[in-house]
């Protein structure tokens, strides 16, 4: 597995706002970084988010820009602070950092359900027949953090619009068993009531060449300023990609499959057909 991880969204966030503040200046990362008692790499790697910016480097920095910014500061402390997810020990090649701070996703995750919407028993199955074997106490860290992920489809506060567009070939392999899986797709269907969650099934019979090239998920954030994101997960790592232009073909891409799955109303109908294929939970 691939163990360079993306540096948290905060940081990248607050470094390319150090960045602009610099290059307001008219200074050169060659020109500032000796005026800083840096090296040049070094500034370059606070502005790429590599390395956590001090308090004190950020005071020090409006001041040789001559810029202050009141909320920078506050920037800097948030981007200081630990991701909430790794009191449970979980590592997971940033697409959950990024996940808490957007407030879109757009996500096709291929042969597989959406971890949006998964069942606890579904995750524990997923997990016990993972290629990495994980812990008990391992397993139960991972199903917590998904559970609070999850709770943001319903929040007042902090809420999370999903739009997901499912292969119809994923409501149909049994993970866990039959019983597992019946109660999966029950669950889809009071998911799919949500006012947050928009849900497309790609029927087997349209089996467009877009959507055999794998999954991937796009994150939209609230900031007018923020990039959107494509992430994609392979076997061995992860890849997170904020080129405009990549990003805007993945879109094209996603709206492509979008057009061609079924209506959320179909959609539904058709796991309730799957769903009726299998034996009730007990």
């Amino acid at each position: 597995m691939t163990t360079h991880v993306k540096p948290p969204l905060r940081r990248r966030r607050l470094g390319r706002r150090l960045r602009a503040l610099r290059e307001s200046a008219g200074l050169t990362l060659e020109a500032a970084a000796p005026k800083l008692d840096l090296s040049r790499s070094s500034l370059f790697r606070v502005e790429s988010g590599e390395t956590r910016a001090t308090v004190h480097l950020v005071r020090s920095m409006m001041d040789l820009y001559d810029r202050f910014e009141p909320d920078l500061l506050d920037a800097v402390r948030a981007a200081l602070k630990p991701s909430w997810f790794t009191a449970y020990g979980v590592l997971d090649m940033g697409y959950t950092d990024a996940e808490t701070e957007a407030d879109r996703v757009w996500d096709y995750p291929g042969m597989h359900l959406p971890g949006l919407l998964h069942t606890e028993e579904y995750v524990r199955a997923l997990f016990g027949h993972a290629h990495r074997r994980r812990s008990a106490e391992r397993v139960d860290s991972q199903v917590a953090v998904r559970r609070i992920r999850q709770q943001r489809l319903t929040s007042g506060e902090h809420p999370l619009e999903l739009v997901t567009l499912i292969d119809e070939a994923a409501l149909t392999r049994e993970i866990g068993g039959p019983a597992v899986l019946r109660a999966q797709l029950d669950h889809l269907i009071i998911m799919a009531e949500l006012p947050t969650v928009t849900l497309h099934v790609l029927p087997q019979r349209k089996c467009s060449p877009n959507a055999l090239e794998g999954g991937f998920t796009l994150l939209g954030f609230p900031e007018p300023e923020e990039p959107d994101l494509l992430y994609h997960e392979y076997a061995t790592g992860a890849l997170h990609i904020e080129d405009e232009a990549e990003v805007r073909e993945a879109r094209l891409v996603f709206d492509s499959l979008r057009g061609e799955a079924l209506n959320p109303a179909d959609s539904v109908a058709l796991i309730e057909r799957h769903a009726g294929e299998l034996p009730e939970p007990s």
